[in-house]
């Protein structure tokens, strides 16, 4: 029974010390970017038929590769310790070879400038 209610004693005041903590050190002084409701670069207020800027799509197009890269060589060090490695290597290194030459042809055509 002691261990239980010190055991609860000691989370009270741990619980009580974090909150001051937080309440000391997440002190803001927030300003109309910080109040806004959107994070998308304009005026969400504003007319729904204002130019909206392709910068966010190009900037998104390399990330997918890159997921899809991440999803599909994650296994690779268990693959590799299968009856025959060198297939499971061969296919990786076609999809990093592809997502490579991938990136070099979008580098080659401007794809990746942002001012233009």
């Amino acid at each position: 029974m002691n261990m239980i209610t010190f055991m609860l004693t000691l989370s009270l005041i741990l619980t009580i010390i974090l909150m001051i903590l937080n309440l000391w050190l997440a002190q803001t002084n927030p300003d109309f970017e910080k109040l806004s409701p959107y994070e998308c670069g304009f005026d969400p207020l504003g007319s729904a038929r204002l130019p909206f800027s392709i910068r966010f799509f190009l900037s998104s197009n390399p990330i997918s590769p890159i997921d899809l890269e991440i999803a599909l060589l994650l296994p690779l060090p268990w693959a590799t310790q299968l009856n025959f490695p060198t297939t499971t290597l061969t296919w990786a290194s076609m999809i990093l070879l592809l997502l490579t030459l991938g990136l070099i042809y979008e580098w080659i055509q401007g794809g990746l400038e942002w001012a233009e």
